[in-house]
């Protein structure tokens, strides 16, 4: 009887070895799938968004770094601020070294409730040489309806400094532009009432047919019913589940995690200026031969002088220019580039061709010029 339950417990520890063996390999299966991304990294539910907030303040205390007489604006700023205090002081009776005109910016984040804090940006306006030290008076903060959303009102920080002399000075960041962090107050929140919404829209950042009609199989294999579909290449009409009719939070949160493989058009992307060239994964050429050669043309330029013999009476000293021209080019060969070449083998065969960024871009037109580059060119 022994022997029997002893044999009976190893069949099962077999069994269950095997099950997790089998468990694990499809958790690494799914953990290789490194293609998908989850819907919250592509998309944004419509009404869920930022508003942008702008006012005009005055930042007072500095160290002689204000504006100058040429910022009117800011003479007659003050002479109002002390106006509405109960001192009226003339613009012309007010010197501006230790004030600045800034500009101050915020972003209100979606659902931010009164009370709440947000980080502020000042920009000087005038013609104010350094902002460090300056504290900010109280400025309010309108949106685009002319509305007050926040009161900011707090110390500058700029992250940098600035010290020299008569001969040499340093400087580190721009010291015309400051941050107060949590320096504005939201007085005003922005009416939304998500949790009453029986639909939510989805919205791709990148607009595109194929990756919208997968996020909507990607909903609808989820839940029950066919609940989402795609309205265009940039939208995705959901409907809310049965089973979260009163709980959208939570159904927000599912389909924000769920995984799909978003589908990009091949692109090379360039950048002159820097010499910047990223080529996306399907990019394809068909059948092109690339040949280049570099061509090194080096001038340099000098004079020969010419002495007449000593105590000479009809010499003359005369110089004659002298000019040394020297011509080399590369000796590369033509390589042949098959049909179908992935953007490794692209990127293989050019560095074979020993190309540098700046040469790559002249191939990389000269390919599409030649109707060989399967993929849109786009030069930033």
């Amino acid at each position: 009887m022994r022997n029997s339950s002893d044999k009976r417990k190893a069949a099962g520890f077999r069994r269950h070895f095997r099950c997790g063996v089998v468990l694990f390999a499809l958790a690494l299966i799914c953990a290789a799938d490194a293609g998908a991304v989850r819907i919250k990294d592509i998309a944004d539910i419509k009404g869920v968004r930022q508003n942008q907030l702008v006012g005009y303040g005055l930042i007072v205390g500095l160290e002689g770094t204000g504006d100058g007489k040429k910022s009117v604006f800011t003479t007659r700023a003050v002479s109002n601020m002390l106006e509405k205090m109960g001192m009226p002081v003339s613009p012309d009776e007010i010197k501006t070294k230790n004030i600045a005109s800034v500009m101050v910016t915020a972003v209100l984040p979606p659902f931010a409730r009164a009370g709440s804090r947000i980080d502020v940006m000042v920009s000087s306006i005038g013609d104010a040489k350094n902002l460090q030290g300056g504290t900010l008076v109280l400025t309010p903060l309108k949106g685009v309806d002319g509305r007050i959303y926040a009161m900011a009102q707090g110390s500058i920080s700029t992250g940098g400094f600035a010290a020299g002399g008569n001969a040499a000075s340093v400087q580190k960041n721009f010291l015309t532009v400051g941050r107060i962090p949590a320096g504005a107050v939201i007085e005003r929140e922005v009416a939304y009432d998500f949790s009453r919404k029986g639909s939510l829209t989805l919205m791709l950042r990148q607009p595109d047919f194929t990756t919208s009609t997968r996020v909507a199989e990607a909903v609808n294999s989820r839940f029950p019913g066919a609940v989402a579909h795609a309205a265009d290449p940039g939208t995705v009409h959901v409907n809310v589940a049965d089973d979260y009719a009163g709980d959208i939070v939570r159904f927000a949160t599912i389909v924000e995690s769920l995984e799909v493989h978003p589908d990009v058009a091949a692109k090379v992307v360039i950048n002159e200026r820097t010499g910047t060239v990223v080529m996306g994964r399907d990019v394809r050429i068909s059948t092109v031969a690339v040949a280049h050669g570099n061509l090194s043309i080096q001038i340099s330029e000098g004079a020969q002088i010419s002495q007449p013999a000593p105590f000479a009476r009809r010499g003359r000293t005369a110089v004659a220019p002298e000019t040394d021209l020297a011509v080399e080019e590369g000796s590369n060969q033509l390589m042949l580039m098959d049909a179908g070449a992935t953007i490794g083998e692209v990127v293989r065969a050019l560095n074979a061709l020993g190309v540098t960024p700046r040469d790559l871009i002249a191939i990389l037109q000269a390919i599409k010029a030649a109707g060989a580059l399967q993929a849109q060119l786009e030069i930033i």
